[in-house]
């Protein structure tokens, strides 16, 4: 598969994300099923999120790619304060990615998922979602990168303190 929006293999990409993590009363943390294009059978649960595009902030990156990955909408004001940053390097369509990455958490009653909002390499590499505690997403060892199940731990226990206070 070639897609214009991917640069030629072995350009070192260099972006910077918002990345929302969805947390219902239960616990578990909707997550995105997926994989590198260039390499479709080796499949792995991912946080949604993307690119900060010029003149947005982290904030309305991350309102803008809920709604366009998985249908949900939400007021400007409901991702709140970050839970988490980090950095990780990986490889996907055969670039070296250094990814700055900034996590909310927000928490969500009944939502339902849409992917109608997808671009079309999203739709060429996104089979599903699914809601994951941490420790079974941990178990699975399927997790995109070694930090999301322990991000999935701070969202939780962020919406937790939030609801509590």
């Amino acid at each position: 598969m070639t897609d214009s929006r991917l640069p030629p293999p072995g350009t070192v990409v260099r972006r910077t994300t918002a990345r929302v993590l969805p947390v219902r009363p239960d616990g578990k943390v909707l997550l995105l099923h997926g994989w590198d294009p260039l390499k479709p059978g080796t499949p792995y649960w991912f946080t949604i999120g993307g690119g900060v595009e010029a003149g947005e902030t982290v904030v309305q990156a991350g309102l803008r790619e809920l709604r366009e990955e998985v249908g949900i909408l939400l007021p400007s004001d409901a991702l709140g304060e970050p839970v988490a940053t980090n950095t990780i390097e990986f490889e996907w369509g055969g670039c070296p990615i250094i990814q700055q990455q900034t996590f909310f958490a927000v928490g969500v009653d009944t939502v339902e998922v849409s992917f109608a909002n997808q671009e079309e390499l999203e739709l060429q590499t996104i089979s599903d979602h699914g809601w994951w505690h941490p420790d079974e997403l941990e178990a699975t060892g399927q997790a995109a990168h070694v930090t999301i199940p322990g991000l999935l731990r701070v969202a939780v226990e962020a919406i937790n303190l939030r609801q509590a206070s």
